[in-house]
């Protein structure tokens, strides 16, 4: 059994089911702001996607963005050139983006990036994916290659996703728009999965129940749509399901060139349609070609408006701050005055749980992948799939006789942690020891041009982890961050400054979570400024408190 999504699936919900990319789309735009605030600057802690999409939005409805960046424009959209063919990149971040996350694709759109369909392990895509467990390798073109278990575990999942949670139906409705029935279908999921892992839907599951422990662990190791699951595990069951019900395992594509030219590219951006600008304005330009240095501290100045200090010392005051940065560093390398925000948000803040991950990469004279090993009459090595602490490799053609790049080892929570005391050259040697065992007769090392690339987020100062993974109860800290920007019943001190990007949003990991939250943000800030979304084409916030999140009781 494979379940596969209706048409015209999006990202509509489940939590918040509001049409962004209909909002996007819309002849009457974004709304406006009152005259006398036209040209203000508004500040924006971040240069990653979410402060990219504010930024512009903003821009477009006359104001000023200001970017402020502590380390490279991009975020988590990091693509590395190396540096004996500066066209070929490692995506040590984002690298897959799943065509349901249509606001995303409206920016990629309009900026005509190419795209094709990413590699998964599996896929047709693929050509070609050996899982090895336990030291057996398997061999397959399709899923229909692999031994019965597989097989029996995949309908145990299909099963378990449709019986517990209801997940055509969900799909149906989002697929369909029907805000009200997504609510119905949903909402009662939370409450009954909020405070249960991944791991305890897998083994309470009447499917998985009466198969073995060793289907769980194929599960676990091997999982379906990306690879792997079990570094899930014990996470909150809600997490998983969001990912499920919005097809993010499906139809993915990567970025031509890298996936950093997103936000690059909106930064360059010049809009065809804009207010109070002159034609030919980019965030580029408004912010003199360069963002500003990192933040240090943000505090209510005497007139009201936020002082925003960077880590010159320089401090500029503004009417609203959007912050998107990661969520710990306000708790950390920020000095942000503690009454800008309420306790219950702090706490939220300071909760969120970040997921480790390392990536690490190698560029090879060309894709050798493709030889038929004269042994075995099949390509030397394929998409793999296995225990090792490799988890995860993946192979990135760019054209015959073209440099490519194969990702040794894509890992997480514990596996990534196994590496972070090793250099790159030392993962790299790693993988390469694991790889040999599964392709004896393939010597990967005598293809490889130049020194590897690796990245291990959660060592980097300015992201402290890969990205937000929600553990069980943990829906009420997301539900107090994803709704910030909803503040008429805030009191005044806690008004003005707002935050997004993808741990504020449902689907950590996502650059479609971070356009959704930026796009809460847009309206927010709009609204405290005295402007409103236009009549025809409300806005998140103008039917929030009719489609916003369930709340659940905090006594």
């Amino acid at each position: 059994m494979v379940q596969i999504p209706p048409p015209g699936l999006t990202a509509f919900g489940p939590d918040f089911p509001f049409a962004f990319d209909e909002w996007l789309d819309h002849e009457a735009g974004l709304g406006s702001v009152p005259d006398h605030v036209m040209g203000s600057e508004i500040a924006i802690v971040g240069g990653g996607v979410a402060g990219m999409v504010a930024g512009y939005e903003l821009m477009k409805l006359g104001l000023k963005p200001i970017i402020y960046e502590i380390s490279r424009m991009g975020g988590r959209l990091r693509s590395v050139p190396f540096p004996k063919s500066p066209g070929v990149v490692a995506e040590l971040g984002g690298m897959r983006f799943p065509l349901s996350g249509s606001s995303l694709w409206k920016y990629i759109d309009m900026l005509g990036l190419e795209s094709r369909p990413f590699p998964n392990p599996l896929s047709e895509t693929a050509g070609s994916t050996v899982v090895e467990l336990a030291g057996e390798a398997h061999f397959a073109r399709s899923m229909d290659d692999l031994p019965a278990i597989f097989h029996e575990v995949a309908n145990a999942w299909e099963t378990a996703l449709e019986d517990d949670a209801n997940l055509g139906q969900i799909q149906a409705a989002m697929a369909n728009r029907d805000a009200a029935e997504v609510h119905r279908l949903w909402d009662p999921i939370v409450k009954r999965w909020d405070d249960r892992t991944f791991y305890d839907f897998i083994a309470t599951s009447p499917e998985f129940s009466r198969l073995s422990y060793r289907h769980r662990e194929v599960f676990g190791q091997v999982g379906f749509g990306t690879g792997g699951w079990d570094s899930d595990f014990p996470n909150s069951m809600l997490e998983i399901l969001r990912v499920v019900m919005a097809a993010f395992e499906d139809d993915q594509r990567y970025i031509v060139g890298g996936a950093e030219k997103i936000p690059r590219g909106i930064w360059a951006h010049e809009p065809d349609s804009l207010v109070g600008h002159r034609a030919g304005t980019s965030l580029s330009g408004l912010n003199g070609g360069v963002t500003r240095p990192g933040v240090t501290a943000i505090a209510r100045g005497a007139d009201g408006q936020f002082d925003v200090t960077d880590r010159w010392g320089r401090t500029s005051s503004f009417p609203a701050v959007l912050v998107t940065t990661q969520s710990w560093l306000m708790t950390t390398s920020i000095d942000v005055e503690e009454s800008l925000f309420s306790h219950k948000v702090w706490m939220a803040l300071d909760r969120t749980r970040y997921m480790p991950s390392s990536k690490t990469f190698v560029m090879v004279d060309r894709p050798f992948w493709n030889d038929i090993d004269p042994q075995t009459g099949r390509p030397m090595m394929s998409m793999t799939l296995t225990d090792r602490n490799t988890r995860g490799t993946y192979l990135l053609d760019n054209g015959p006789d073209q440099p490519a790049v194969i990702l040794l080892s894509y890992a997480w929570q514990s596996d990534a942690m196994k590496l972070l005391s090793m250099n790159a050259s030392d993962r790299a040697e790693l993988a390469l020891d694991a790889l040999a065992a599964i392709y004896p007769n393939t010597d990967v090392r005598s293809h490889i041009v130049g020194e590897p690339i690796t990245v291990s987020w959660e060592t980097d100062p300015d992201f402290l982890g890969a990205f937000k993974s929600a553990m069980p109860g943990h829906y009420r800290y997301n539900h107090r961050m994803y709704s910030h920007f909803m503040q008429a019943d805030n009191p005044p001190a806690q008004r003005g400054i707002f935050i997004a990007g993808d741990d504020v949003s449902w689907t950590p990991g996502w650059a479609e979570g971070a356009v959704q939250t930026a796009l809460n943000a847009v309206w927010g800030i709009v609204n405290h400024l005295g402007g409103a979304s236009h009549p025809n084409n409300p806005g998140p916030g103008d039917v929030f408190a009719e489609f916003g999140p369930v709340a659940l009781p905090d006594d």
